[in-house]
């Protein structure tokens, strides 16, 4: 008989639990549904770790870990997904990784995911990400590849943001990527400065504004005019 009551009581435990956690999720679903409709980023953020606490899902995490990617929280994002150069990772979750290494200044491995990404579905911004990560660790051959695709698989009406001024802007992807060529120009033939010129005066005649090519043009135009220091005797 006490055998019998304790499975009563193990029971009616368990299906307490059970019921308890059932209506959480229910909660934290209706939560999340209303956070999202109100643009509450970090209501979104808690109502998503509690799910995936609840019941753990790959799907959720992804979208969790590019929610914090998405509100510039990188460091975040990555703790949620990893680092690690996963085959069967979702488009969503290489793409999380891809922009939050980079964003972090790890191009070495923000490389890696760049590289799936454009093993699944090549085109022409994904050619950009992969030549301005290759110029940052020295590739200037494997650069200059994606740049003449890139070149050539510009659309008129494609662009690409900058951010160095306190002003974002956006310039003709084309221009972005012969400012690109003018860089790579330089760094293969450091004598040859005014053949980088001439590829980034191609960059500034399709975008004048196109402040990045003009800081780079006077960089060089000044490296050209500086006196050589004559050996001493």
């Amino acid at each position: 008989m006490k055998k019998l009551v304790m499975v009563l009581v193990l029971s009616i435990g368990l299906y307490g639990t059970a019921q308890t956690k059932s209506e959480l999720q229910k909660h934290y679903e209706e939560f999340y549904a209303q956070m999202r409709l109100q643009g509450d980023i970090d209501g979104v953020i808690n109502a998503l770790t509690h799910l995936n606490v609840l019941s753990p899902s790959k799907e959720r995490m992804d979208t969790l870990a590019y929610i914090y990617a998405n509100d510039n929280q990188h460091l975040q994002a990555l703790n949620t997904i990893g680092i690690e150069k996963v085959d069967s990772d979702s488009d969503l979750a290489v793409q999380v990784k891809a922009i939050s290494l980079k964003a972090l200044n790890q191009p070495k491995r923000a490389l890696e995911q760049f590289e799936i990404l454009n093993q699944r579905n090549p085109n022409a911004y994904l050619a950009y990400e992969l030549a301005d990560l290759k110029i940052q660790i020295g590739d200037n051959a494997g650069a200059l590849t994606n740049i003449e695709y890139g070149i050539a698989n510009a659309q008129d009406d494609m662009r690409y943001a900058f951010y160095e001024r306190q002003q974002p802007y956006e310039v003709p992807l084309k221009a972005a990527f012969l400012h690109l060529k003018g860089l790579v120009q330089f760094n293969t033939d450091k004598e040859n400065i005014d053949a980088a010129i001439a590829t980034i005066d191609e960059a500034l005649a399709i975008d004048p504004n196109f402040n990045l090519a003009s800081l780079s043009k006077q960089a060089l135009t000044s490296r050209k005019q500086a006196p050589t220091t004559e050996p001493k005797q």
